[in-house]
């Protein structure tokens, strides 16, 4: 337990065979209580790898998308009476030792959900896709003027939030329209916008390289996916 919290990582992962053993190894001794990976319909490996790690595995049986493998995880986290939930990239983008930088401020009192940003000062980040450069930086520019909250991070999945956080009926994680990449945008929006308390700190995040696939997001369809949570919240089109 971290300071009487119990903390959970959670890493949906789709064919991740080769990258998410280093996901799972590489994480924080004695403040980590239990790794999820959410395999999300994969082909390969990436379960019985996980679990040879040492993570538990939760088995969608189909790709469903990204938003479908957290909600499930948020669900199974729940069920078991976690304290913190941590998100954290199933390629190995992130760097687990800073998940400390994203539960203290929670464990501290100061806030309730914590975003990491590699565009915050002390943040860094690297080998990225050239339209992944451009759209992680206007995004927040269009998310900071809908939510009426500056940010610098608004598509990073690296962050730590309260598990109570769920229990608020006010915020819609079953909705079937949030099952791709529009979940993380989604949860983020509401928790500022519902007045919770919303922190950034620097984080890493260094894509692997091209021949171990960096990437599973699509230029346009993914581009979109994380984009229109911002305009259909923002015009009060959906809630």
């Amino acid at each position: 337990m971290y300071r009487d919290l119990r903390v959970v990582v959670i890493a949906p992962a789709y064919n991740e065979e080769r990258k998410i053993v280093d996901v799972v190894r590489r994480m924080p001794k004695g403040l980590v209580d239990t790794v999820l990976v959410v395999d999300d319909g994969s082909t390969d490996g990436t379960a019985a790898v996980s679990r040879e790690a040492g993570a538990e595995v939760l088995s969608l049986g189909a790709v469903l998308g990204v938003g479908a493998a957290l909600r499930a995880g948020f669900d199974w986290a729940r069920a078991r009476g976690f304290d913190l939930i941590v998100v954290i990239a199933g390629n190995n983008k992130d760097d687990p030792s800073q998940i400390v930088d994203l539960v203290a401020p929670i464990a501290d009192g100061r806030a309730d959900f914590v975003q990491g940003s590699r565009y915050l000062a002390g943040g860094q980040h690297g080998n990225m896709p050239l339209y992944r450069k451009l759209s992680t930086r206007l995004h927040p520019l269009l998310f900071s003027l809908f939510v009426g909250k500056k940010v610098t991070e608004s598509t990073n999945g690296f962050r730590a939030f309260r598990a109570t956080l769920l229990d608020d009926p006010r915020i819609g994680l079953s909705q079937s329209w949030l099952d791709a990449y529009e979940l993380e945008p989604y949860l983020l929006f509401q928790t500022i916008r519902l007045g919770y308390r919303h922190q950034e700190v620097p984080v890493t995040k260094i894509y692997p390289p091209k021949e171990l696939g960096y990437t599973k997001m699509k230029p346009i369809v993914g581009w979109w996916s994380i984009l229109r949570p911002v305009f259909l919240l923002g015009l009060g089109l959906r809630r």
